[in-house]
């Protein structure tokens, strides 16, 4: 292995990037470093002038010079060799913190090809990138336009995350009890726990981020994002999301529409009170029933129907729409499977049977055992006790109601506020809890893929925010059977939630940003060129899409289940969304550091979640129907016993369950020109493998 140890300050290897770039934007980040320090490539075709800079590594502050020269050369040095195939800059000197990261031309694109990459052919049509048929893909020779940012920030990535040791050994500069690198560990990772490096980040491209921000956010136009240069910039997790916000705002438009005319063209259609009081037996539908004065075609009827087809169609339409982005974003043939393990997987050293590469090995069977025998039952107990919880807070509530009665005093006054105070910091206490638990509970799982090890941890806390935001809706739905109650709360739960959102996501940034960044800003025009690129780190790592992602979730949860009895929902949240997309856009460009975004084709495990949501509407909707007081009194009047009612809402339940799964099979998950193109992808990628064997 090559050692730069006997290299001086000053006197690094030149290297190069790019093949033939365009200079522009690429002199904004390549000009704050020393061109000259860039560790040296032996592939001519690699060689160029300029070199990007795409990922920072920040160090610890007392990292010895030995341990900085080692890790550089590690970066540097072929995979053959045991290295990353990368290109290293020391920053101002060897003695530095900081290592700037950039990627050579070849190893760009046979991680194109790891990656299962689409890229355009010589005869325009998107193709899984072959190494060996390079020289016929469009801009082959132009990273800058062959690759995306995201693509090639995240590829450095992909690199310096599959570095593992070949054999035992010492790294140099670091106490034995924490430097000993045993075979095929993961060098990263342990360079981290042994708290060398500290922070890995991709950086910014200020001129690109200005113009994508003017595009984006800083503009006029209420409607329409510029969905391919987010995806270029930041990556296919973030595009993905902002093209499905772009989409599920535009689908709130009808059910707004319909909400509106409901409301106020339609006599009581929106309201529709009562209250049933459940009682045994035949006497379900019996009890105290205030009947309103609706039109003859109750409002909240035509809004449950609406809804349960309004929820079928938007997922449906919206996977089509997700294939023809997949497609045009070159996603659609993406080969996680066949890449090495996730940085955190390990098992016992054995050959790969399906890539033949020795690797760790973790039997799917014991990763099942798991996941059933253990994960499943800790989630299902964190779901009792906020089920424990809800029971508490309404126990508790009825206590201190009964007190208040009696007393009537200042102390029984305020004590009506316990319950509520005491639930919120359960439930936040538990949540926190549970978090930790799911993210240990995921990793012991032992998950080989990066997607699968986010698709089960992101399952887990799915499950609990699900319970924490509809536990009480449905107890008041289905348990106390009180729509008035159920209306009120929902109104509240929106009218709240907007305004909490606007302040979070819109005020609080602002001033952030205006406030508090700015001295910050100020700072940096005189500082030096390493530290520009040092500086970013200052700002806060991006938080991902999880929270961003459960609002959305919420939003579709609130409108298919329960907007039957407050119609205005849609309107409240297309408006909530309208400033949302933006909000969320400043954010992300402002307020935090750049994130890496691995490529994927579509929004995993979320579109799942969202599917779910309209199953469960159809039983929400067809409850609530029965609840509505033109059904109780027209079964009332006509004399139906509370069993024949239940057993009539059992069958419309499954028969409207069988219309959605006709309409889902109706509507093809892609369209037919994007399945004839993932066809002709897989033909092409399976004659390439036969002319390579040849």
């Amino acid at each position: 292995m090559t050692s730069l140890g006997d290299k001086g300050e000053g006197h690094w290897e030149t290297t190069a990037l790019l093949g033939d770039e365009d200079e522009g934007s690429v002199q904004t980040q390549t000009k704050v470093l020393n061109q000259g320090s860039w560790t040296q490539v032996s592939c001519p075709c690699c060689v160029s002038e300029q070199v990007e800079p795409l990922v920072l590594i920040q160090l610890s502050d007392n990292i010895q010079p030995v341990t900085k020269r080692w890790l550089i050369s590690l970066i540097g040095v072929s995979e053959r060799d045991g290295g990353a195939a990368l290109l290293a800059h020391p920053g101002e000197d060897e003695c530095g913190d900081v290592i700037v990261v950039s990627a050579p031309r070849c190893t760009l694109l046979k991680a194109t090809e790891d990656l299962g990459l689409c890229k355009k052919y010589r005869n325009g049509d998107m193709v899984a990138f072959s190494y060996n048929d390079r020289e016929n893909f469009s801009n082959v020779d132009d990273m800058q336009e062959f690759l995306t940012l995201a693509e090639r920030q995240y590829i450095v990535k992909y690199e310096l995350d599959f570095l593992r040791a070949q054999k035992e050994q010492k790294i140099p500069g670091v106490p034995e009890s924490q430097g000993v690198l045993k075979a095929r560990e993961n060098i990263c990772q342990k360079l981290e726990k042994a708290g060398v490096i500290k922070d890995i980040f991709p950086l910014h491209d200020k001129q690109r981020l200005t113009d994508l921000g003017r595009k984006w956010y800083s503009g006029k136009q209420i409607w329409g994002q510029p969905l391919d240069s987010i995806q270029a910039y930041f990556g296919g997790t973030i595009g993905f999301y902002f093209s499905f916000l772009d989409f599920y705002t535009w689908a709130l438009v009808p059910p707004a529409i319909l909400g509106l005319v409901l409301t106020f063209l339609l006599p009581g259609g929106g309201s529709g009170g009562g209250v049933v009081k459940e009682q045994a037996g035949e006497g379900v539908m019996e009890g105290m029933v205030e009947v309103d004065d609706s039109p003859s075609v109750s409002g909240h009827m035509v809004q449950a129907m609406f809804s349960m087809l309004w929820s079928t169609l938007v997922m449906e339409f919206w996977k089509r729409r997700s294939s023809s982005i997949s497609h045009r974003w070159g996603l659609l043939h993406l080969t996680e499977r066949f890449a090495e393990p996730r940085p955190g997987f390990h098992g016992t050293l054995g050959i790969n049977p399906v890539t033949g590469r020795l690797e760790p090995l973790f039997p799917e069977w014991q990763r099942q055992l798991r996941v059933g025998l253990v994960s499943v039952p800790l989630v299902g107990l964190f779901l009792g006790l906020v089920v424990l919880g809800m029971t508490g807070f309404y126990h508790g509530e009825a206590l201190a109601q009964g007190f208040h009665q009696d007393s009537g005093s200042l102390f029984s006054g305020a004590l009506l506020y316990l319950p509520s105070v005491a639930h919120i910091v359960y439930t936040n206490m538990l949540g926190n809890v549970y978090r930790t638990v799911a993210m240990q509970l995921t990793e012991w799982e032992n998950h080989r893929e990066e997607s699968s090890f986010q698709n089960h941890h992101t399952t887990k806390v799915l499950l609990f925010t699900f319970f924490n935001y509809f536990a009480v809706l449905f107890h008041i739905a289905f348990y106390k059977q009180d729509l008035p109650l159920l209306r009120k709360r929902l109104a509240s739960l929106l009218i709240v939630t907007q305004l909490v959102n606007q302040c979070t996501e819109v005020v609080v940034p602002f001033i952030v940003d205006r406030f508090f960044s700015a001295p910050q800003k100020k700072q940096q025009e005189d500082d030096p060129d390493v530290d520009k690129l040092r500086a970013q780190r200052s700002l806060p790592p991006f938080p991902g899409l999880f929270a961003e992602y459960i609002e959305l979730l919420v939003q579709f949860g609130y409108l298919s289940l329960f907007s039957c009895v407050y119609p205005l929902t849609a309107v409240l949240l297309l408006l909530n969304n309208v400033t949302e997309i933006r909000a969320d856009a400043y954010k992300i460009c402002k307020l935090f550091r750049k994130p890496f975004s691995a490529p994927v084709s579509n929004m995993g495990v979320w579109q799942t979640a969202f599917e779910v949501l309209g199953f469960v509407s159809v039983m929400s909707n067809c409850w609530l129907l029965l609840l509505s007081p033109r059904v109780r009194e027209f079964c009332l009047e006509g004399g139906i016993s509370g069993r024949n009612i239940i057993l009539f809402a059992i069958l419309v339940e499954h028969v409207l369950i069988l219309v959605k799964m006709i309409l889902a099979f109706m509507i093809p998950d892609e369209p037919d020109w994007v399945r004839i193109k993932r066809e002709q992808i897989e033909f092409h990628s399976m004659q390439a493998l036969g002319q390579q064997k040849l």
